[in-house]
């Protein structure tokens, strides 16, 4: 059974299968209209992402606070960094 969290998100991102760069580019574009301190859900199907979110939040500096976790493991919280 999944992990469940009791995060609750600022803002919603559902990025179903997108892979590798579109995850990476749609996340960041996201990212862009959060504000500082606040907490963005992902939803991302695809197989790569239990890699790819981590890796980007450790390039981006946003801290990852939970995920893979939730239905199917494919939740992510990430709390965007205060500049």
């Amino acid at each position: 059974m999944a992990e469940q969290v009791s995060i609750t998100p600022d803002v919603v991102l559902d990025l179903g299968k997108k892979g590798c760069g579109d995850l990476a580019i749609t996340l960041m574009q996201k990212m862009k209209n959060v504000d500082g301190g606040h907490v963005l859900e992902v939803r991302a199907l695809d197989p790569g992402a239990p890699n790819d979110i981590p890796a980007w939040c450790r390039m981006t500096k946003n801290e990852l606070l939970a995920g893979p976790c939730g239905e199917d493991n494919a939740f992510y919280y990430i709390k965007k960094k205060i500049k």
